[in-house]
């Protein structure tokens, strides 16, 4: 069982950047592959970035160019930078973990909020 706990949600204006985090317990995290979804009001949950165990990441179309995920398996923790954000990037954002061979997450946290005024 892997429980995932993110932070880093706020309110901001468009054009700011903001961080967030998402830290995980179990001791094979590095072995996982790790995601960032985000539900808007009204709107069912979409993918924004992926970051395989072996290095490679993937992006939504929405985000790439302005998000990068990234990951310190020592600290168990994966991270979202948000730069340029815009107000359709508000959101409740999941952070989600899976082991290799599963098609969809297995694992979700409680979610953060993430406002983006204009």
């Amino acid at each position: 069982q892997v429980q995932l706990v993110e932070s880093g949600g706020g309110l901001v204006q468009a054009g700011d950047s903001l961080r967030l985090s998402c830290a995980a317990s179990g001791r094979t995290f590095s072995r996982y592959i790790l995601g960032w979804f985000r539900q808007a009001p009204g709107k069912e949950r979409e993918f924004v970035a992926k970051s395989w165990y072996y290095g490679s990441t993937s992006y939504a179309d929405s985000v790439k160019g302005r998000c990068t995920i990234s990951r310190d398996n020592a600290r168990n923790t994966v991270y979202l930078q948000m730069n340029s954000l815009k107000p359709e990037d508000t959101a409740v954002y999941y952070c989600a973990a899976t082991e290799a061979g599963y098609s969809s997450p297995r694992y979700w946290g409680q979610g953060t909020q993430v406002t983006v005024s204009s």
